[in-house]
């Protein structure tokens, strides 16, 4: 299950300053600023949900994180943990599975295709394990359909997908809100979505900041390193917060 964790805060910051500052702190692939009356959505995703381009499917889910280090050699060190850690792997893994069978419902019989399998990649402030999912589309397929089969995304629910939700809707406090779901572009009828993850969400009519961050809850889990990976995550929100506060003093 992945558990997730609401942090808020009683003021309210520049959302398009804040937004430069995020982006120059914590700069990610699927950063993405949105807003909607007094609402704004503030976000630095380092994830993909799902891309289409021509028929082809791609999905590339995050499970694994480690925190980045200054020191060069450590943070070699650190990556080769994360890449070598048979914990992370099993919950990458598992949610491939989960991936894989949800682009089944719309893809080719015989398809869908495993390219990368837990690949870590390196982001400002955390390494990052990532697989990519891939499956060629069946034809006339709609749009609806696709995030039918495979919205809301494993990554941020866990498996079996429609147990574990209906667990986050009885143990979380609070509503996800924008957080989890996701935004991108369709155009030409091919898209391309993030997973609204490492994002602020604020409302400047009530004077309130949310921010969201969530870990993976297994058998094997340890509570205090899934509470320090949350942690590790909003690190790079936390980072540009201050800085962004310390500029309006």
């Amino acid at each position: 299950m992945n558990y997730c964790l609401q942090f808020e805060c009683d003021n309210c910051l520049n959302p398009y300053a804040l937004f430069a500052e995020l982006n120059r702190t914590a700069p990610a692939p699927f950063a993405t600023f949105f807003k909607y009356n007094d609402k704004f959505l503030l976000c630095s995703s380092p994830e993909r949900f799902l891309a289409k381009h021509a028929d082809c499917l791609i999905a590339q889910p995050i499970k694994g994180t480690r925190k980045r280090h200054l020191d060069t050699q450590v943070d070699i060190g650190i990556k080769e943990s994360l890449a070598g850690s048979t914990k992370d792997r099993a919950e990458n893994i598992m949610i491939v599975d989960l991936l894989r069978n949800d682009l089944s419902r719309v893809c080719l019989p015989g398809s869908v295709n495993v390219p990368e399998l837990c690949k870590v990649y390196s982001f400002s402030h955390v390494h990052q394990m990532i697989s990519t999912v891939t499956g060629e589309l069946r034809a006339k397929t709609k749009f609806a359909d696709i995030l039918k089969a495979s919205f809301p995304m494993g990554s941020m629910t866990g498996a079996p997908k429609i147990q574990v939700m209906k667990d986050i809707e009885h143990f979380e406090n609070f509503s996800r809100g924008w957080y989890s779901g996701s935004v991108g572009y369709w155009e030409n009828d091919d898209f391309d979505l993030n997973v609204v993850i490492r994002s602020l969400q604020l409302d400047t009519a009530a004077q309130k900041m949310y921010y969201h961050v969530g870990g993976a809850i297994t058998f094997d889990s340890i509570p205090e390193e899934e509470y320090n990976e949350c942690l590790q995550k909003a690190s790079g929100l936390m980072q540009a917060l201050k800085n962004q506060e310390a500029s309006n003093l």
